[in-house]
């Protein structure tokens, strides 16, 4: 099998991981994982989501976590080789990333997003797919003026959970399209857990053969059915080298009801049971990783070290399986 021999990996705790919970995380545990995923030797993190706090009360603190991070004593010396991006999906999230970068805390990289589904992209923005689009072009250029990168996302590649199939050759038109309005990257999303091993590897197949930039384009996969470290090998056989997670494998759509209170999130869940989402745990990936020889250019021990902490905080015993059983020994003990 062929592999890639060095990868990315980005992570998405903070914004992705986040914003499933149903308690408010506190900002400064939210500052503490940034800082520590920092210097565990992530270059690429998802911050916060600058979308209206009513909907989502967990980013109310956006413009205080991007100050503080900004900041950090902890960090001061290698932020700058950090790319910190929020989550944009509307005019006004949009308006308000671009203001909080001129006032200069503000993220370098933002991030909009388009649904192959129709269905799935008026509920996720509240606009149908041309109006997203007019929308986007539009805004990539604002951004741009304002010194902020664009990631153009593609969901509901393998599958709508409002809809249910969909054409997998739509989405290498939606990155076409994203890359022509001038995005600098495209992520590549499962958001509901519909990817299967094989469909994974015949997409990214497709996408090599169409657009043959593996830095630009962002492998993220959800686990709702288990497949995700699945996914991630068939991703590497393709010859992808950028990959998300999140620590615990936590996340999935935004909560509708957040410390004891009901809020409109994105709606009602996609499932029944709103515990069986998540994310490709970035820990268990890592570590899968740096076991079949594969440079993830990250301090392995750290990211475990900050996978337990994740228990802590969030308050629950997560799904990551490394962070109980660890690296496997590469000597023996002694005993």
């Amino acid at each position: 099998m062929n592999y890639p021999k060095k990868v990315i990996i980005g992570d998405v705790t903070v914004r992705d991981g986040f914003q499933h919970e149903e308690q408010f995380i506190p900002t400064r545990a939210k500052l503490w994982v940034l800082e520590q995923l920092i210097l565990a030797g992530f270059k690429h993190i998802e911050v916060s989501n600058f979308g209206n706090p009513k909907g989502m009360p967990q980013f109310s603190d956006v413009d205080e976590l991007f100050k503080l991070i900004r900041s950090s004593k902890k960090v001061k010396d290698i932020i700058d080789d950090v790319s910190l991006t929020a989550i944009t999906i509307r005019e006004r999230s949009m308006d308000r990333a671009i203001q909080a970068k001129l006032d200069g805390y503000g993220p370098d990289r933002i991030l909009m997003m388009v649904s192959t589904s129709e269905t799935h992209q008026i509920r996720n923005s509240g606009y149908n797919l041309a109006q997203y689009w007019k929308m986007a072009e539009k805004y990539t250029k604002k951004c741009h003026d304002a010194g902020i990168k664009v990631n153009g996302t593609v969901s509901t590649i393998w599958g709508c959970p409002i809809e249910g199939p969909t054409e997998m050759s739509k989405a290498i038109e939606f990155t076409k399209r994203w890359f022509d309005i001038g995005a600098d990257d495209v992520e590549h999303a499962d958001h509901d857990g519909s990817a299967s091993p094989d469909r994974v590897y015949e997409y990214f197949s497709m996408l090599m053969g169409a657009i043959p930039t593996p830095e630009k384009h962002i492998v993220h996969f959800h686990v709702s059915r288990g497949w995700g470290l699945a996914n991630v090998l068939a991703a590497l056989q393709a010859g992808m080298t950028y990959y998300e997670g999140t620590m615990g494998g936590i996340g999935g759509q935004p909560a509708n009801f957040v410390s004891g209170v009901p809020v409109l999130g994105t709606g009602a869940y996609y499932y029944e049971d709103p515990n069986v989402v998540g994310l490709v745990s970035t820990e268990d990936m890592v570590v899968m990783m740096d076991e079949m020889g594969i440079d993830t250019q990250l301090d392995v021990d750290k990211v475990l070290e900050i996978g337990r902490m994740m228990e802590r905080i969030i308050g629950r015993r997560l799904r990551s399986e490394t962070i109980k059983n660890g690296r496997i020994p590469k000597e023996l003990t002694g005993r």
